[in-house]
């Protein structure tokens, strides 16, 4: 899939990844060694609403042949990861995930499969990325750099080969 990360490079940024365990999660601790987050229950200043659209924007921005490989796939916002998620991921905050993929990558789906698997799911967390991000335009930033990463691992890419 060296194409989608040409593409994905030329338009977004290098940024610093870590790897979960078995999923795939994007961290942000690099990150936020840089920054003081928000205070924990400071999400108020950017309504779910708009965080919604900022995702769907993102989506968006993706190159046209690779939305229209999107269609089975749920991308949906939540406030915050939750104690499973963080305790199979062996995380110790939930601001240290700002996004997950759960799924199979497009091209490892096997004849084999029983047929019975959930679709493809992306999941932004909202909380996190707030108090990670001190503006509106640093959140549209993450927000758009977090999907992307994301949807890299709906098309076989690892946190290494991503160019964030």
């Amino acid at each position: 899939m060296a194409p989608f990360f040409v593409e994905l490079n030329l338009l977004f940024p290098l940024l610093p990844l870590a790897a979960g365990p078995e999923r795939r999660a994007r961290l942000c601790a690099m990150r936020q060694m840089s920054r003081s987050p928000r205070e924990k229950d400071d999400s108020s200043w950017l309504s779910r609403k708009e965080f919604e659209v900022l995702v769907a924007r993102a989506l968006d921005t993706l190159p046209r042949k690779y939305q229209q490989l999107l269609k089975n796939i749920a991308v949906v916002v939540e406030e915050e990861p939750s104690a499973e998620v963080l305790e199979e991921l062996e995380l110790d905050s939930q601001d240290d995930l700002l996004g997950l993929y759960t799924g199979t990558a497009v091209g490892k789906e096997s004849f084999f499969d029983t047929g019975m698997q959930l679709p493809a799911r992306v999941v932004i967390y909202r909380g996190p990325i707030l108090r990670l991000c001190e503006t509106r335009e640093k959140v549209v930033e993450e927000v758009r750099d977090t999907v992307v990463h994301e949807i890299g691992h709906h098309f076989g890419l690892e946190d290494e080969e991503m160019p964030y």
